[in-house]
């Protein structure tokens, strides 16, 4: 038995445990089951100041393959004008993979990318040497990317709930269709990064088709509590979540995505199963969840952050897997190492932020994550998933570890000027605690008795636990009366940090499945302009971009709810009413989408009436005519710099004695009027929000706030009987920061 698990080291060099599977591939190819996927990392700087833009490419193989190889070459300046683009670069590297996992069934490769950012915003091209799919359909060909230049920051595409919830007719949503949309806005301006929020895939038909279907169908609760998750269900819940991953990251459009557009990603409760994390701790510590939450942390490290797993994961039938380390990976389990290699030597990557103990469900420690985006903008995302509870959803030490970090990046960097933090659920968004008290209250207890008994409203109560099925969705969001401490607390800290550094805050969220604009903001009183306010913190909601919208009457409900409320006695929080149409909507027969102009067949309906025919597609009203805050369609964002970088917009004029400083040169923003609607436009970026607005296009930028203002477009699908995906955009500009001493030397209370 010792010799299962004994040092192995494959023919690249790689240390791990576990021999393999022994057997050689007879293909003259590499037979590829799965990719390639590409993932994008950091930024990095020799000591020559040349910075390098790190990377890393996944493929999923038959086992048995043989130091798979790819070849990396320039393939052309982006900009025409640029010409014969002379790159400071080889016109060929060869780089060599790294095995992270293999089976008698599947091999995982890796190849760690590296490049030096040009003058100029560049096209690379890598090609896999024999590269052969066991799909006779797929075809094998060289893939490009693009690396902005090193004056550049980067364009964002934002997406979250990247699946279709359980019981959902695919057909009837056109599958995936909105990847055709980012395609076809990436072919005319290229996207340097895509940003992943969570729900990069849906896993929970594991209870339902998969091998949870017998546990699921217990009606007692105990009964099902004390289940067993042994060697076998093990076995079978990995091959489910391993065929899940292939089939859906094997799809196009979104498979064409995956290696054209670097990834980086965080995970929420469907990349386990829906609500994990949310239900009763007595519930979540059972060995079913222990056991998929073990296994869904594998895979989720393979695909969506090419990195070695642990060298096995929970089961009841190996009591030391039962057994949570300082460090969270559990011994070696013999019986699943068995024909099995697993790379012990990954080192990771200095943009992620390891968690210091682990979490209480997934015991493993969380994975967050920092790296820089381009030449200004600092990225941060939290791992919200593995330290969550039903009353916690990250430790205080994670909290600190980021800040800290934080603090060493914008110390070390003054060209810093944005941080983008991404969050898994939003967090300036309607508060619904009124709906939690009911769905918690004694009213609700004979209706769960007759549901217990006889089955009654059923689909108003989880398989799980039996509590209320609305309740774990409500206990996710910040705006829930569990989280509120730890929200207004985490709020507080980003407003301590833009302060500081003079840093413009703007917080990414998804999960809810419709697109809106949340805002943080000083209360109107203190007559801050926006330019100058450091507790003016968007949240951009984009949310889903394949699973299907909840139904316009939960919509109109939350923008109903839209109310001003105060986070503390200085800052307050809306939603902005940036929808000023349904998307396809227009006056006359004409739709803007993926920046093309295209005909609409058939007329408009006066707002909130009726439908219209779009491209031969019937289009209903997605909202009632009050609400323009909240949308019920599927949708993605895009965000990128507000003016492009010359050397006039990146050096602001200083100002002159007594002058209000300002990043652009240009005037201050109004402040809030004191009698004001905030639910309307609280700077100059926010006049006319909508589709009038210049940045609703997702192309060009604005000009609107300065050299270090963002520019952001919600891409918001016309029809989801189009399976070409085409959308309406929406937009708005966050303005660049500037505390002036004035305001700094009032104290801390302002």
């Amino acid at each position: 038995m010792a010799a299962a698990i004994r040092p192995y080291e494959d023919d690249s060099g790689t240390v791990g445990v576990g021999q393999g599977p022994q057997v050689i591939s007879t293909s003259e190819g590499v037979d590829v089951i799965c990719g390639p996927l590409l993932n994008y990392r950091r930024t990095s700087n020799q000591q020559t100041g040349q910075p390098i833009w790190h990377g890393s490419v996944l493929i999923v193989t038959t086992p048995g393959q043989q130091d798979p190889q790819l070849v990396l070459s320039p393939a052309g300046a982006i900009d025409p004008n640029v010409g014969h683009a002379a790159y400071n670069a080889p016109s060929e590297r060869a780089f060599r993979a790294e095995k992270l996992y293999e089976d008698p069934h599947r091999a995982f490769w890796r190849f760690i990318l590296d490049v030096p950012f040009q003058q100029f915003e560049a096209r690379w091209q890598y090609d896999i040497r024999g590269l052969t799919y066991v799909d006779p359909e797929s075809a094998a060909k060289p893939q490009t990317f693009v690396v902005p230049s090193t004056s550049q920051s980067m364009r964002i595409m934002f997406h979250s709930c990247n699946g279709f919830s359980v019981g959902t007719d695919v057909d009837a949503w056109s599958g995936p269709a909105l990847w055709n949309d980012v395609l076809r806005m990436h072919g005319q301006k290229p996207f340097h990064v895509m940003i992943g929020g969570g729900d990069q895939i849906y896993n929970d038909g594991v209870r339902v088709d998969g091998p949870l279907k017998p546990w699921t169908a217990i009606h007692n609760p105990h009964k099902r509590r004390e289940f067993l998750f042994g060697e076998k269900m093990r076995a079978d819940c990995d091959e489910y979540y391993f065929n899940n991953y292939v089939r859906w990251y094997s799809h196009k459009p979104f498979s064409t995505a995956n290696g054209q557009i670097p990834q980086v990603n965080i995970w929420d409760d469907h990349d386990i199963i829906d609500g994990f994390g949310s239900y009763t701790d007595n519930f979540m510590k059972c060995p079913v969840f222990r056991g998929i939450g073990g296994v869904a942390h594998k895979y989720y490290l393979l695909f969506q952050h090419h990195l070695a797993p642990p060298k096995s994961t929970y089961t009841t039938d190996a009591p030391d897997t039962m057994t949570v380390g300082p460090d969270g990976t559990t011994p070696a389990d013999p019986v699943q190492l068995k024909d099995t290699f697993v790379m012990t030597d990954d080192v990771g990557d200095p943009s992620y932020l390891i968690g210091h103990k682990p979490g209480p469900y997934v015991e493993e420690r969380s994975r967050s994550i920092y790296c820089q985006l381009g030449a200004r903008i600092a990225f941060a995302g939290i791992d919200a998933r593995t330290e969550r509870t039903r009353h916690v959803i990250n430790y205080p030490e994670t909290y600190k570890m980021l800040f800290d970090r934080l603090d060493k990046e914008f110390t070390a960097n003054k060209d810093l000027k944005h941080l983008i933090l991404l969050l898994g659920v939003p967090i300036a968004y309607p508060r619904l605690i009124w709906l939690e008290n009911i769905l918690a209250s004694p009213i609700i207890a004979p209706i769960k008795f007759l549901n217990k008994r006889f089955g009654f409203a059923g689909a108003l109560f989880n398989q799980f636990d039996g509590k209320v099925d609305l309740l774990d969705d409500l206990d996710d969001h910040y705006t829930s009366r569990q989280h509120k401490h730890e929200r207004r607390e985490l709020v507080q800290m980003l407003q301590s940090f833009s302060k500081k550094y003079s840093a413009r805050v703007t917080i990414l969220g998804g999960d809810v499945h419709l697109a809106a604009i949340g805002r943080f903001y000083s209360n109107p009183k203190l007559q801050i302009p926006a330019e100058q306010d450091w507790r003016y913190i968007p949240n951009i909601i984009s949310s889903a971009i394949t699973n299907k919208p909840p139904p316009p009457a939960v919509a109109n409900l939350l923008a109903k709810r839209n109310k001003i409320h105060h986070l503390d006695h200085d800052t307050d929080e809306t939603l902005l009413e940036i929808f000023d149409r349904d998307p396809g909507l227009a006056g006359p027969t004409r739709v803007v989408t993926g920046g093309l102009d295209d005909h609409v067949n058939g007329t408009s309906k006066e707002e909130g009436k009726g439908h219209a025919e779009i491209n031969g597609n019937i289009v209903n009203k997605k909202t009632i005519e009050s609400n323009h805050a909240t949308m019920p369609s599927r949708n993605y964002a895009i965000i990128c710099e507000s003016t492009a970088p010359t050397t006039s917009t990146l050096s602001a004029p200083a100002p002159a004695p007594g002058q209000t400083p300002s990043l652009n040169g240009s005037h201050l923003s109004a402040p809030i009027a004191k009698k004001a609607n905030p639910r309307h436009a609280i700077h100059d970026g926010e006049q006319n929000a909508g589709t009038a607005h210049p940045a609703a296009g997702g192309l060009l930028p604005t000009g609107l706030c300065g050299p270090f203002g963002l520019d952001v477009t919600l891409r918001v699908e016309i029809s989801n009987q189009d399976p070409e995906g085409r959308t309406d955009g929406y937009g708005f500009s966050v303005p660049a920061l500037a505390v002036s001493e004035a305001l700094r030397d009032l104290g801390e209370r302002w």
